[in-house]
């Protein structure tokens, strides 16, 4: 039980030094604990050896440590691992590690289910229950990160918000997870090695740019019209191409990086040349790379994949036009795990009607 506890990781360091002197113990051994939260996550304060016994005792009288727990795992034939994580109130979120031959990525959550609604994903389905701590957040990073360390003897080298949920409506717990990913005393990974994808919310661009935010800003782009961008993702509508735009070169001018255009390419709908050219001509907003994505099929969906011919012309269009293109061909599609598939056909997720608009 929780009830009247406080969740210790929601707790600075100096917030926890601060309780602790109050309690007329040693700042440093704040510090400790802080370490075994972030840097050896720990589950429970028992974990805690280097502290007295009187102070492990007196800790959960007051924190509680909002640990998540594996409730399933599944692993793809491409060696993509999808995991379902339970949350308090037996919440569940999903997880994935994708292994590639140069890479060994984290695809994380940020919320629990989400508000936006966009007609190609599936988790697009799910009502929002609600945000996810930082804690919650590094815990799926820890786990997939062990999974790469111990199944598959590589280091994990990429974290991507681009789970379930928007992570710029969840902006403070994002933030605050990728600063204890980085910090000395959680992980120590860098900046460069996060990527943050937005659905577009202009003003928290904007924020990202004030804040002069380190990490890796990806935009889901799909589509460089308005019309066609107002059918799949109702975000849209108050968050135009035109505000987009203005967001980025905001966003570029404070913080010098290059954004990520995420396009994912649907039969029929935004795959032809016609498409490209208004892809080129939006991307010249800012200094990008754009990423052309094969789509993946959901149940009861209204989009098919493009014809691979197509695709290949399109991205070629876009290469001519001296922009940077990678073409990313799905992982993790027979367990449901691709880009836009969290929680297709999850039963722990969707038993609960609930959750469903």
């Amino acid at each position: 039980m929780t009830q009247g506890l406080s969740n210790i990781r929601n707790l600075s360091l100096k917030e926890l030094q601060d309780e602790f002197v109050a309690r007329n113990e040693k700042a440093f051994r704040a510090k400790q604990v802080y370490g075994w939260l972030w840097k050896k996550n720990a589950a429970s304060f028992d974990e805690m050896t280097n502290l007295s016994k009187d102070l492990r005792e007196w800790l959960p009288t007051h924190y509680y440590i909002d640990h998540i727990q594996l409730q399933d795992q599944q692993i793809s034939k491409d060696k993509t691992i999808k995991c379902a994580f339970t949350i308090e109130e037996g919440k569940v979120v999903e997880g994935v590690l994708i292994p590639t031959n140069s890479r060994m990525t984290a695809c994380i959550s940020s919320q629990v289910g989400c508000s936006l609604s966009c007609t190609f994903c599936a988790t697009g389905r799910l009502k929002l229950l609600r945000n996810l701590s930082a804690g919650e957040i590094v815990d799926q990073v820890v786990y997939l990160k062990n999974q790469a360390e111990g199944r598959y003897e590589q280091n994990l080298t990429n974290i991507v918000y681009m789970g379930m949920g928007e992570p710029l409506l969840n902006y403070k717990n994002v933030l605050q997870s990728i600063d204890r990913l980085c910090s000395e005393d959680g992980l120590g990974i860098s900046p460069k090695r996060i990527t943050v994808s937005t659905a577009g919310i202009a003003k928290m661009i904007r924020k990202l740019g004030d804040d002069d935010v380190k990490f890796n800003l990806a935009l889901s782009l799909h589509a460089a019209n308005d019309k066609k961008r107002d059918k799949i993702m109702e975000i849209n509508e108050s968050n135009n191409l035109a505000e987009l735009s203005e967001a980025l070169t905001y966003f570029h001018e404070k913080t010098g990086s290059r954004v990520t255009f995420e396009y994912i390419i649907f039969k029929d709908f935004n795959d032809e040349i016609d498409d490209a050219r208004e892809l080129a001509h939006f991307a010249k907003c800012v200094p990008c790379k754009i990423n052309i994505i094969e789509y993946n099929p959901i149940e009861g969906g209204d989009f098919q994949q493009a014809d691979a011919r197509k695709v290949d012309a399109f991205a070629a269009f876009l290469e001519a036009k001296n922009l940077i293109v990678n073409v990313r061909r799905s992982r993790g599609k027979d367990i449901d795990a691709a880009c836009g598939q969290l929680a297709n056909k999850n039963k722990a997720i969707l038993k609960d009607e609930r959750i469903l608009k």
